[in-house]
């Protein structure tokens, strides 16, 4: 080995000694362990949301050993991201890299804790893309992909880089067989949404719709299929916007919509109390409505 390849050992080995101080254990479902990322050290944790069985019986074991209850903030499945707080106000909390200069091809590290030690695989960032909208309906602000296989525990625990510096939390939960990294502006909209809400709050229209193909003459290129409404809840936005049974949605503010996750993914938050405009084919004919959006009932 060459001093340059030990120098760079070091570096790795100090990345997953300094980083691991921020990578918990955490046991959500019986003989399922996964990982926890320490989100603040007032005991605030994040986590993957599909390591956690309920809203109980969750418990985090940290880097020194300390067992503790944890409580869930809230959830979010639709980035397979949950927080969870425990009595604890002397966590190591991770120091974020800067994810603008991050490249294809620069060196990472995953960092997890399913069991006592922290465990650690290397690879390299495989893809890195812009916003991305996740089969769930969530926007991520970037898609960012290690070369990493997914491995029992993993989820919930850190993405460094080289330096130890965090760049997100990795899940094996939104895409099957490969390892999504939540990373930047996303990880921490949803994280302080969780915490100030207790959930994502979620435009909403109250409708039930199933994906169609458009009729021939109507179709586009970049757009085949829509909506067709097949529900309009009373007294819903989507019923005072003129929406009815047997209209097909196309887009909402010019943007195509074609699987309900399109639809899921235009009423975000920043939707709630604005008009959109929604284009319906309706007997054969285009036409634009204007509808309200509302804020997404706890139970729907």
């Amino acid at each position: 080995m060459t001093q340059g390849d030990g120098t760079f050992s070091e570096l790795l080995a100090g990345a997953v000694e300094t980083a691991g101080a921020s990578v918990v254990r955490v046991e959500g479902r019986r003989g399922r362990p996964a990982s926890g990322t320490v989100w603040s050290a007032d005991g605030t944790i994040v986590t993957a949301d599909h390591s956690l069985r309920d809203d109980d019986h969750t418990a985090v074991t940290l880097p020194d050993g300390r067992e503790l209850t944890a409580s869930v903030v809230g959830r979010d499945p639709t980035t397979d991201l949950a927080v969870l707080r425990v009595a604890a106000t002397d966590l190591f909390a991770v120091t974020w890299g800067e994810l603008d200069i991050l490249r294809v091809g620069h060196p990472v590290l995953a960092l997890a804790r399913p069991g006592r030690t922290v465990r650690a695989r290397f690879g390299i960032v495989s893809v890195l893309g812009a916003e991305w909208r996740t089969p769930y309906g969530a926007r991520l602000a970037q898609y960012l992909e290690p070369d990493i296989a997914p491995a029992p525990g993993f989820s919930g625990g850190l993405l460094t880089d080289a330096a130890g510096r965090a760049l997100g939390v990795n899940t094996a939960g939104l895409v099957r067989g490969t390892v999504v990294t939540v990373a930047g502006s996303t990880l921490r909209r949803v994280v302080e949404s969780l915490v100030t809400h207790g959930r994502i709050r979620r435009g909403y229209l109250g409708v039930a719709a199933h994906r169609v193909r458009l009729p021939g003459a109507v179709e586009a290129p970049a757009q085949r299929a829509g909506l067709l409404v097949v529900g309009v809840e009373p007294d819903s936005p989507a019923e005072r916007g003129g929406v009815l049974l047997g209209d097909t949605l196309t887009a909402i503010d010019g943007q195509p919509v074609s699987r309900f996750g399109d639809l899921l993914g235009l009423l975000g938050e920043d939707r709630i109390g604005t008009v959109v405009s929604i284009r319906v084919l309706r007997a054969g004919q285009m036409r634009e409505l204007s509808v309200p959006v509302g804020e997404r009932p706890r139970a729907a």
